[in-house]
């Protein structure tokens, strides 16, 4: 793991440790775009009034100022104030409006940005951090099959990185909504936003919100929180429902889109979703499908993947981009997997190769050398004086380079693997390391596919 930063809630991670986060980014661009998902990128500042538009989160945002700005507090309450974005989803629905001209729906695009929000740093929760988006989003409609497929391709996406065991916790606003307004409760995204603390707070409390801040009695907040405990692998969710005898339109349709994403996940994920009537989900944006995931036995390190579907945050006019997309805490799955060692990188620099110099005036046939072999792919460095071989060796070892080259004085070259000792007769136009040795390697010390 990192030393402990000079500024907490911003990590910057060693080299070694920075492999296994390219590691992981490299991994799920791979995944993401043999989907077919191209990729973008967006400012990193947008209008107060833009990030404000949806959800409760003011109290995280930070805005952007000039520090000879006079009027601090006037820049608060301006709409049209900056501020830096604190997720990826509020900048890709500006994005999607101001170039839908230019743009094929449905439109399929990744994103891995940084982005930066004002929560107090722990493990799992930084200040500055790097998110891995995937969105599907449709030009006035958007058939529900992307809610599926999107689910699918993050459990792909997961299943290739050097993690434990994970689990994706679906469940659907229509459905909760539905539930919610068949048993009397009308103010739905107040339900939801009391059922979201369930986990941090326990069921008692939630009963004492929903009684004393939305008006619930006593038999409503119970039915709340039975929807809330049913959790299954499979579509049998659904009867368990029913048999709550709740009756509601928008219930049964968030059941039947629940039950196709169940239903596809346990044949080509199985194992890997599992249908959480709990999660509620707290920005309001959201519509439909709600997603958070978890690592099993990590459980208290939060979601490493959250999102869902969302009908109107893209929007200009009457006409609205609907979309679904998922949201990966690229850092906060980074920074579990180094503190917890599931993966190392074997080295922390990208050099294969240190050609080293008989004397001074060898530098220009080094590089000679070693412009051979970065023609062919290989990194190389050239050693900058001519000391000692041991001591050229020893700068490669602590460097961490495997490979030593030697030319000698009649042109001939050898090389050297200086973790073994093996030195054989090598040509720079045709020499090559096995591929392991080619570029730094990620070594999963769980079970995953890397």
């Amino acid at each position: 793991m990192a030393r402990t930063a000079s500024l907490s809630g911003f990590p910057e991670w060693l080299p070694q440790e920075r492999v296994v986060e390219q590691h992981v980014l490299d991994t799920l661009r791979r995944v993401f775009e043999l989907h077919g998902f191209g990729s973008i990128e967006t400012r990193a500042v947008e209008t107060v009034g833009q990030l404000l538009r949806k959800g409760e989160i003011d109290k995280e945002v930070y805005g952007l100022s000039r520090l000879q700005d006079d009027d601090d507090s006037a820049a608060k309450s301006d709409p049209n104030a900056l501020a830096l974005h604190f997720d990826l989803t509020v900048p890709f629905a500006r994005y999607v409006v101001e170039n839908a001209g230019y743009l094929a729906f449905p439109f399929r695009r990744y994103q891995m940005q940084k982005v930066w929000r004002g929560e107090r740093p722990q493990e799992g929760r930084a200040r500055e951090f790097t998110q891995a988006d995937i969105d599907v989003v449709g030009d006035g409609e958007l058939p529900f099959r992307y809610d599926v497929e999107i689910v699918l391709v993050i459990a792909e996406a997961l299943s290739a990185l050097p993690i434990p065991e994970f689990r994706l916790r679906v469940n659907n606003r229509k459905l909760s909504e539905g539930f919610y307004r068949g048993i009397g409760l009308e103010d739905t995204a107040g339900v939801l936003r009391s059922i979201d603390k369930l986990e941090k707070i326990g069921a008692e409390k939630v009963a004492e919100l929903l009684r004393t801040e939305l008006g619930a009695t006593q038999e409503q907040a119970e039915a709340a929180l039975k929807l809330a405990t049913i959790q299954t692998t499979d579509t049998s969710f659904v009867e368990q429902v029913r048999a709550l005898g709740v009756e509601h339109p928008l219930l049964e349709e968030g059941l039947t889109e629940l039950e196709q994403v169940v239903a596809a996940a346990s044949s080509r994920a199985p194992g890997k979703v599992v249908a959480d009537l709990s999660i509620a989900r707290g920005l309001d944006y959201y519509t439909g499908t709600v997603v958070e995931t978890v690592l099993v036995g990590h459980e208290q390190l939060g979601s490493i993947c959250s999102g869902g579907r969302y009908e109107s945050l893209a929007s200009k006019g009457s006409k609205t981009f609907p979309g679904v997309g998922l949201s990966i805490g690229v850092t906060r799955l980074v920074s579990r997997i180094l503190s917890q060692e599931f993966a190392t990188a074997s080295r922390s620099v990208p050099t294969a190769v240190l050609v080293t110099l008989n004397d001074e005036d060898s530098w220009s046939a080094a590089q000679d050398v070693a412009a051979q072999l970065r023609a062919r792919g290989i990194s190389t460095e050239v050693a900058a004086k001519a000391d000692k071989f041991g001591k050229q060796i020893k700068f490669a070892d602590r460097r961490g380079i495997p490979f030593v080259w030697f030319t000698d004085a009649e042109g001939a070259h050898q090389v050297k693997d200086i973790r073994s000792g093996e030195q054989v007769a090598a040509d720079p136009a045709v020499w090559t390391p096995a591929e392991e040795d080619l570029r730094p390697q990620v070594i999963a010390r769980v079970a995953a596919e890397v």
